[in-house]
């Protein structure tokens, strides 16, 4: 087995160059078979095998650099820099990351996660590398997804200005999560299939090399950038910006990207290399279904289909219904995503309302002022994104969004703890830099019904509106209760006196249990589901601060600036004796891992609650009812 002769970095180059296409299918093998299991990133590992063993043959590791955008096709690279065996603890908690990790290895110099960053990071580096008069070969590998990011052209327009080499790997499969879109993603593919210009530039390299002094001529015109690209393909987009383009390469022959990396590495100003690779090759369900296999739950390896099926629906397709019926009744209503589709659940709209669907690519800046736009044109638009990726357009949503209160809705998908994806998937901030906002709104649903009702509501109020739900199955409890929405007014579920718990989202299923659990050891336990985080139920905080002896706020959000400092800093204003316990996830990032598991972790999980809610009580001077005191308490 080749791979087991690989057990740390730059092992590749003994492997004989005979042997490097069976190397190849060993790698894609071992992948199948090990994230069939764990689940992870397949079609674009799959895609970038050959590119990635290129890189590791043309370069020194740790001494060189190599910066992922994203980081999700680095499995290849994971595994030639000696972490065969932590593919066993992949995505799982205390085991390896799905994506570069500094703490991991000297080879992943920069930790990624989220797109078009590399090239940014990448040109520190080579700043950094001058400074410091080293001579260390720096890459950067960016797909033509991320490309589609305006902080791709930010740092391409820098690394322009470069006297002094750096290489910009542009793995080009026509994917990002899903199907490329729009201008960029039109101009790769016209270079892709200039089959025309390949074969002229490659008839004249060949006649020149068959006269007289030939061989010299030809490196000349490398070196100068020949101007034959310009008149076969106009508007070489990068050449025009002083950047030297090498390619197209198959990204798929190591011997040919090894060729263009010598001549990558002799340039002395910034360089893109431009390799075509498939997503998902190798292994046919990923090939014919890239999207599905992008990031994948565990799966039968022979026929693709997930292990666990589904059995309910999560509230992904909830919104995806809701959608479409949104659509069905009213013709201005819009959906914006960026490029995310498939993972988003717009997918359904798009192909029934295709004239009212925008896909705008990997720019989620670009997505909420487009947003604006749209809203302040009469339409009304509905921007569905991720937690963790909201947070870059950050800007637009204050600046364009909220200052002129235009009625902008935010499907907020995958709030709270996510998983396998770590620290930079994690939704757990948004409660906090959305409710600094001012003029923005928030609501979080307890359940699908709830969701259903909230993004009707948020479609008819006229304000720059916030929904925001968790990954997973939609949970359907309490089904008997459903108050109609009404402007920053909560539903108070279970009237009681002693305790109130005041949940957010996902977190009243949570507090189900809790106040279940208060119950059976003696403790009368309110319930509120809290609807909005902004703005507050100011009226049901005094009611419950006047009923109670200890309130509980519970969220599935960082402590800082969320829920319950919102609700502490009112209460702080009241002459009330209640004490206030607030139940958040700590002040850090929290890293990959089952997310039960990482409920525990960062104690947010029912019995961790009930055990602070009970200390609290106690320290407040009062012992449970009927009997139950201090000192029973405490044994529980």
């Amino acid at each position: 087995m080749l791979l087991e002769k690989i057990a740390k970095e730059n092992d590749i180059k003994k492997i004989r160059k005979e042997d490097y296409k069976a190397l190849a299918e060993e790698i894609r093998q071992f992948l199948i078979q090990k994230i069939s299991v764990t689940g992870g990133h397949l079609g674009s590992n799959l895609g970038a095998v050959e590119l990635t063993m290129a890189l590791h043959l043309s370069l020194d590791l740790p001494n060189d650099k190599i910066i992922w955008d994203v980081g999700h096709q680095a499995y290849t690279h994971k595994l030639l820099t000696g972490r065969r065996a932590g593919f066993e603890t992949l995505r799982k908690y205390g085991g390896m990351s799905g994506f570069p990790k500094r703490k991991e290895s000297d080879c992943d110099c920069f930790d990624t996660g989220h797109s078009s960053t590399s090239v940014s990071a990448g040109l520190g580096l080579v700043k950094a590398r001058d400074l410091s008069g080293e001579t260390r070969t720096i890459v950067s590998v960016i797909g033509d997804g991320s490309l589609t990011g305006g902080m791709a052209y930010e740092a391409l327009n820098n690394a322009a200005q470069l006297r002094t080499n750096f290489i910009v790997i542009l793995n080009d499969n026509n994917m990002s999560i899903s199907e490329n879109v729009g201008g960029v993603s039109k101009y790769l593919n016209n270079i892709r299939t200039a089959t025309g210009y390949l074969d002229l530039k490659e008839g004249i390299y060949n006649a020149l090399q068959n006269i007289p002094k030939g061989e010299h001529i030809v490196k000349n015109i490398r070196r100068a950038k020949s101007s034959v690209k310009h008149l076969v393909i106009p508007g070489m987009f990068f050449e025009d910006m002083g950047i030297t383009y090498l390619g197209p390469v198959d990204g798929h022959n190591v011997e040919a990207m090894m060729q263009v990396m010598r001549e990558a590495k002799r340039c002395k100003n910034a360089v893109l290399v431009h390799v075509i690779t498939q997503k998902g090759k190798g292994f046919a369900p990923a090939e014919r279904h890239p999207a599905r296999f992008h990031g994948t739950e565990p799966f039968d390896k022979e026929t693709g289909l997930p292990s666990n099926p589904k059995s309910a629906p999560n509230y992904t397709d909830i919104f995806s219904t809701v959608m479409t019926k949104l659509g069905a009744r009213d013709e201005k209503v819009v959906a914006i995503t960026a490029a995310m589709p498939d993972g988003t659940g717009l997918k359904r709209f798009r192909n029934m309302y295709p004239e009212r669907f925008f896909d705008v690519g990997i720019a989620e800046q670009h997505a909420v002022t487009f947003a604006a736009g749209l809203a302040a044109g009469g339409m009304k638009p509905i921007v569905a994104v991720y937690s963790s990726f909201l947070q870059r357009a950050y800007d637009q949503i204050l600046h364009d969004v909220c200052i002129q209160n235009l009625p902008v809705v935010f499907a907020v998908d995958r709030a709270g703890l996510v998983g396998s994806d770590g620290e930079t998937h994690q939704g757990i901030f948004d409660l906090s830099y959305l409710s600094s906002i001012p003029g923005m709104h928030i609501m979080a649903p307890k359940n699908k019904w709830e969701l259903s009702d909230m993004l009707k509501y948020a479609l008819t109020s006229g304000v720059p509106v916030a929904v925001r739900y968790p990954r997973g199955s939609a949970w359907d409890g309490l089904k008997e209760f459903r108050k109609p929405m009404a402007y920053g007014k909560s539903e108070i579920l279970y009237e009681e006196e002693d305790i109130a718990l005041i949940a957010v989202g996902s977190m009243v299923k949570t507090a189900v249990e809790v106040r279940q659990r208060l119950k059976e050891i003696g403790y009368a336990c309110s319930l509120v589901n809290a609807r909005f985080v902004k703005p507050l139920d100011e009226e049901m905080i005094r009611e419950m601060a006047r009923g109670h002896k200890l309130l509980v706020t519970m969220e599935e959000n960082v402590a800082s600036g969320g829920f319950g400092e919102r609700v502490r800093e009112y209460m702080s204003g009241l002459d009330t004796c209640c004490r206030m316990l607030s139940v958040a996830i700590p002040d850090e990032y929290v890293e990959h891992g089952n997310v039960s598991l990482l409920y525990q972790e960062v104690g947010i999980d029912a019995d961790t609650i009930l055990k602070r809610v009970v200390t609290a009580y106690i320290g407040a001077g009062v012992s449970g009812r009927e009997g139950h005191g201090s000192e029973e308490a405490d044994k529980r």
